[in-house]
């Protein structure tokens, strides 16, 4: 594959790096430099990638234009008791249209995907979460994508793709891979009724910031059955993360991003993770540079703890319930390893949806049907396979 559109990183930040003390970052991981070029990637695990592209950010522009404030945070970082298979690939640079910018990150996604590895994208608008959901489009396969946002960015069907409209363009266009949406962290005087009714109506789902704060545990069965990730840091409250110019007072904290992150990185299922709209223009002291550097290094971490433990190998490798609701049977499974719980939506082999059909879900959620009350991440999925 062609790499030119890579710029390597900085010469100035990788001499920085190698001021840090030995086991940081920055001297632990490969990195695409001027004197060593691209990284061999044979053993690569996760894969960092830049996009310097803003011009789709609508009310935000100048986001990813200095991604290497992040990288400068990252490179300072201790990694933990795990192995450090990471690559810093670069930046992908403002392409002569955006259309260019977008097929480049596109085709360089497609590439690490089919490989197994998971990319890492920080920079510039949200509207990048569209070329990320279209590099599965090699895969031929369909996909889950959750949001973590204060608004869902579906816009009018007419409007051109942007970080506002990115969603809708998601849903609308072919081919249509998308099997479900699921925002997390939502604020309801961000969006319309109308948009709340529209996603209710398509069976996706939709977390508020409250409901997630009360407990951040929420997020773990929702995140285990990602498959792309795409943060907007308009989603952390101003306070914490300064670099966004449409920042709030009301949002996620800086730890609870960074255990949405961990929990992302967790997840045996998610395979690509982006961080957007990061302006450094309005940051202060790096301090959302940091933030974001800790929230890559929570995900990375939270790779290096995945249990592999989803439910389809030996019968003796997990537990299973079998609890009857009026006419139907809902099979649930316990994961001896992790003690994680999964439902289970029984349909012919031949189904196109049948990677679906498992479906993570909380001890409660058993309780729940135990009582005769069938959960409803359970009845959503059912009506997307039927």
């Amino acid at each position: 594959m062609n790499f030119e559109y890579l710029l390597p990183v900085d010469d100035s930040l990788i001499a920085h790096a190698k001021m840090q003390p030995s086991h940081c970052f920055g001297q632990q991981i490969k990195i695409h430099s001027l004197k060593h070029g691209f990284p061999v990637l044979d053993t690569i695990k996760i894969a960092i990638v830049g996009v310097q592209e803003s011009r789709a950010a609508i009310g935000n522009e100048g986001t990813g234009d200095n991604i290497d404030a992040i990288r400068e945070e990252l490179y300072k970082l201790f990694p933990g008791n795990w192995p450090i298979n990471v690559a810093d690939l670069g930046t992908i640079q403002q392409g002569n249209s955006i259309e260019d910018t977008y097929f480049a990150l596109k085709e360089l996604l497609s590439y690490l995907l089919k490989r197994g590895i998971i990319p890492v994208v920080i920079g510039g608008g949200q509207d990048l979460t569209y070329s990320n959901y279209r590099a599965y489009d090699a895969l031929e396969q369909t996909v889950n994508l959750v949001s973590v946002d204060s608004k869902f960015d579906l816009g009018a069907i007419e409007d051109d793709l942007s970080s506002k409209s990115y969603l809708s363009k998601i849903v609308m266009n072919q081919p249509a891979n998308l099997f479900n949406f699921c925002n997390i962290g939502y604020q309801t005087y961000f969006n319309s009724q109308e948009e709340i009714e529209l996603l209710d109506s398509l069976f996706f789902e939709a977390y508020r910031l409250g409901e997630i704060s009360n407990s951040i545990q929420v997020v773990e069965p929702i995140l285990r059955d990602a498959d792309i990730v795409s943060v907007d840091m308009s989603s952390v409250k101003n306070a914490d993360a300064p670099a966004n110019k449409q920042g709030s007072p009301n949002g996620f904290s800086g730890a609870e991003i960074c255990a949405i992150a961990r929990y992302a990185g967790i997840s045996d299922k998610v395979s690509s993770f982006g961080i957007y709209e990061y302006n450094s223009m309005f940051d202060i002291k790096n301090q959302t540079a940091q933030l974001i550097s800790q929230m890559i290094w929570y995900f990375i971490e939270g790779v290096n703890y995945r249990a592999n433990d989803y439910p389809f190998g030996l019968k003796d490798n997990y537990q299973k319930f079998i609890v009857p609701i009026d006419d139907q049977l809902l099979n649930f499974h316990k994961s001896n390893k992790s003690g994680r719980w999964w439902m289970e939506i029984v349909v012919n082999e031949n189904n196109k949806n049948s990677r679906h059909t498992l479906i993570p879900c909380t001890y409660q959620d058993y309780i729940s049907a135990t009582n005769q009350e069938i959960p409803d991440r359970w009845f959503r999925t059912l009506k997307k396979i039927v």
